[in-house]
């Protein structure tokens, strides 16, 4: 939309966060205000913030229209964020009202600018310590300085305003008055990187003359693990920092962060702005309000950091593009690298997706030369890429509640014995997937969902993966009240550590899985350990392959590399070798040669022959065929329908009446399929009923859902969530 000043008493048309679906029409207050604007008006008794999208609607007496209280000290909302909010609304089919509650995710955005009084580390800790006095100062040196608020403060420590004041009467805390929000140091492009390798700088060349065209344009930039495609797409990053222009990188996990931040403030001599559910309220509205007036050069930060206010974006990096945590599953279902592509093509960006094993969308997006495509082929110094075997575990003899063969058990012992770390990878949360009954055959369940409940012997509770539910561990069977026979299925990573405990008694053990770290602090300590040598054994799940450099591992071995491949997800065949890739390539990253072991029931399978051979190509272009002649994404389009209510006979009614009443979608050629219960029906109480419609590539999907749609007003307490190109299908 154009840019235009409208004068005081106009009519101005203002798109609020609130859940009405329209435009309301309000006069300019005294002063004016820009088009684009964040604005505070008034609704019903209520003040609510909203962003002058355009003129108001004529047609009626605007005497009675009520003027906008007023425009906020921000910076007003550009042209091409809007255009970009109004993209995504319409190809995921979000209510606009939506989209700006996902681009004004800050908290005080409506505060006058003001002083605000913050504590940082002082002089010494005190002699006299108390355990609430530790945590204190446990939390500041975490946050390498950073300001906080009282409340902040008290409760990232757990405990009362009164013990940090305490700490402040004894010098060993700052209390300081500082503006609400100020910008952030200036990063210095003109400081060297390290030194680069030839293949390395080609394509860093390549990347920073498309910086410098400051046109629009997308490359892959594929290494395998520990090429070091960050060391390049740093130099597209410094590039853009000297040509004025902000530049953003995506990271798929929190816990990578604290690395990545380290290596920009050794890169570039300051910190940059982060952007994640790691950081304080307070620094969410600074990175917020910095961004927006240009103040904050460089943002790190997870998905929802596409949705800032930049305001002269130059540069996107999406690490790890084909990680699955890119697609937002709730509330705005958004896939953050397809969204990257679409803002920088707004505002003349460019776009690095870095992978060693990118996802089939963006390989097939190269091959069709929409991207362009930059290979780094060899490991960074004198690292080589490990050696993949596999253990056919057939011919394994093992009991029933063992999962390490005899084979992967003497390859362990020979790195301990050399000092040497090993990586058994699991990718299952908690001890056990399945609680079973032994007297009558009853498997645990949650009451809120049609899901098993995880045994989580470290936490002594059983856990719904689904909802979050919570319950002891019961002595009795709830079904049959039988005692004792109660007994846990499968493996989990906390009952392989027991395995792995009591198969190497003597070797130190750490266990990597999200749900035992309480805060990203822990998670990133206990990372920092283990590159440290502190553990001879590592055992994890799936975030232990994302990015980790742990120098002393030469040995991984994947207990279940089957795993993946079970299941009906058109994506199995993919993400089973995207991730065993990525989790092998953590072996041997520094002078010694690693190895990685997989343990499999199926050594024939095209997946497993494809990640030992290593031949990348030949799997993308096998996995390509199918896709394309079974006419699914990337060579088709999905979108996923999920009817959901507390009544069951309600959802499947609506189900069967969208289903006789598809006339929108024939029209263009899509085929639509279900109603059919959810692999996982009832979640928090609620049942779930799946409807999937497939179309041609080049068809008008969105139109044609949005007209089907409109047949079916829902009320009470049915929903409809619709997700284009689903990535899960639970």
């Amino acid at each position: 939309m154009s840019v235009r000043f409208y004068n005081a008493g106009e009519r101005v048309g203002v798109l609020t966060t609130q859940p009405l679906d329209r435009i309301l029409t309000y006069r300019a207050p005294e002063g004016g205000c820009w088009q684009g604007a964040y604005v505070e008006v008034p609704l019903g008794p209520r003040k609510v913030m909203g962003v002058v999208w355009g003129p108001g609607e004529g047609g009626f007496d605007a005497s009675k229209l009520r003027s906008v209280i007023r425009v906020l000290d921000l910076a007003p909302m550009r042209a091409e964020m809007a255009e970009f909010l109004t993209r995504v609304g319409d190809y995921t089919l979000t209510p606009m009202e939506q989209m700006l509650r996902l681009a004004t995710r800050a908290p005080g955005l409506t505060d006058p600018p003001g002083m605000r009084k913050i504590y940082r580390p002082g002089g010494p800790r005190p002699n006299k310590m108390t355990d609430a006095r530790v945590r204190v100062m446990d939390a500041l040196d975490s946050y390498g300085g950073l300001g906080f608020t009282l409340k902040e403060l008290s409760d990232l420590a757990g405990v009362s305003s009164s013990v940090v004041k305490g700490l402040v009467k004894l010098g060993a805390i700052r209390e300081e008055d500082t503006p609400r929000d100020v910008g952030y140091p200036l990063l210095d492009a003109s400081l060297s990187g390290n030194e680069l390798t030839d293949d390395q700088e080609a394509a860093a060349r390549e990347l920073r003359g498309g910086v410098r065209s400051r046109k629009y344009g997308t490359t892959l930039l594929r290494g395998v693990t520990g090429s070091g495609k960050t060391e390049v797409y740093m130099e597209a990053v410094a590039e853009c920092l000297k040509q004025g222009r902000q530049a953003l990188v995506l990271l798929p996990e929190i816990a990578l962060t604290s690395e990545f931040l380290k290596r920009v403030e050794a890169r570039f001599g300051a910190r940059p702005a982060e952007w994640h559910s790691g950081v304080t309220m307070t620094e969410r509205r600074r990175c917020w309000r910095m961004v927006g007036e240009g103040e904050a050069q460089l943002v790190v930060g997870a998905r929802s950091a596409l949705y800032l206010p930049f305001r002269e974006l130059g540069l996107v990096v999406v690490d790890e593009e084909h990680d699955s945590s890119y697609k937002q599953e709730d509330g705005v279902l958004y896939s953050a690298r397809d969204m990257a592509v679409m803002r920088a093509s707004l505002c003349d960006a460019q776009v690095v997706l870095a992978s060693a094993t990118p996802s089939l969308e963006t390989w097939a997006n190269a091959e069709a030369g929409k991207y362009t495509r930059l290979e780094l082929k060899s490991r960074f110094g004198p690292a080589i890429l490990p050696d993949m075997r596999t253990i056919d575990m057939r011919a394994q003899e093992l009991p029933s509640n063992r999962w390490i063969s005899h084979t992967l058990r003497q390859a362990v012992n020979a790195r301990i014995e050399k000092g040497e770390q090993s990586l058994l990878f699991l990718n299952r949360r908690g001890y056990a997937p399945v609680t079973i009954c032994r007297a009558c055959g009853h498997q645990i369940g949650c009451d809120h969902c049609d899901a098993r409940m995880v045994e989580h012997r470290f936490l002594k509770r059983l856990v719904c993966h689904q909802c979050g539910e919570t319950k002891p561990i019961p002595d009795a069977c709830p079904s049959c009240e039988a005692e004792g026979k109660l007994a846990p299925v499968g493996p989990g990573v906390e009952r392989l550590a027991e395995e792995v405990r009591e198969t190497f008694p003597d070797a130190r053990v750490a266990v990597l899985s999200s749900d035992l770290f309480g805060s990203a602090r822990a998670l990133k300590e206990q990372v920092e350990l283990i590159a440290a040598g502190g553990a001879d054994i590592i055992i994890g799940t799936q975030m232990v392959a994302k990015g980790h450099n742990f120098p002393l591992l030469t040995l991984v071995g994947v207990i279940d590399a089957d795993l993946g491949l079970q299941g009906s997800d058109l994506r199995a065949a993919e993400r089973t070798f995207q991730l065993i890739r990525q989790v092998a390539g953590r072996a041997g990253r520094a002078e010694v040669p690693g190895v990685a072991l997989l343990q499999t029931c199926q050594p024939e399978h095209p997946v497993i022959r494809a990640i030992v051979a290593g031949d990348e190509e030949a799997f993308w272009k096998a996995e390509a065929m199918e896709r394309r002649g079974a006419g699914v994404p990337p060579y088709g389009r999905l979108a996923g329908i999920v009817l959901s209510s507390p009544d069951v006979q309600e959802v499947f009614d609506l189900g069967n009446a969208m289903a006789r009443n598809d006339g929108p979608l024939r029209q263009i050629g899509a085929q639509l399929f279900g109603p059919a219960p959810a692999p996982i029906a009832r979640i928090r109480g609620r049942h779930r009923v799946r409807l999937l419609v497939k179309a041609d590539k080049g068809a008008p999907l969105q139109a044609a859902l949005a007209r089907w749609l409109r047949q079916f007003p829902v009320k009470g307490e049915l929903r409809i969530s619709v997700d284009i190109d689903p990535q899960s299908f639970y």
